[in-house]
């Protein structure tokens, strides 16, 4: 078994923009590397906000800590409402794709 989780990140609808244009990013994970345990999806949109977000403007992606309402995640193809939300351990080779639903006018 893996010592670590190879995931790839994407993001569409125009949520490339926070992340300096880069809609696909691969990310690898030591199994532990939260608090001891697994990584899970929640621990991904904090690592994301932290280490990869360019854009000052967080509150476009997170809103109270939790991905911002209007933004559909998808955890391999699956909508993540059942896949367990944020607390869904992340597990090697998983795509989580994050789509924004809203557009500005």
């Amino acid at each position: 078994m893996p010592e670590t989780v190879d995931i790839t990140v994407e993001f569409t609808g125009g949520l490339e923009l926070l992340f300096d244009n880069v809609a696909q990013h691969s990310l690898s994970f030591a199994k532990n590397t939260d608090e001891g345990k697994p990584p899970t999806v929640g621990f991904l949109v904090k690592y994301l906000c932290e280490h990869l977000m360019k854009d000052s403007r967080k509150e476009l992606f997170v809103l109270n800590g939790n991905v911002r309402p209007g933004i559909l995640v998808l955890i391999n193809d699956s909508d993540w409402e059942l896949e367990g939300e944020d607390k869904y351990e992340l597990a090697d080779k998983d795509k989580i794709l994050f789509v924004s639903t809203l557009h500005g006018g």
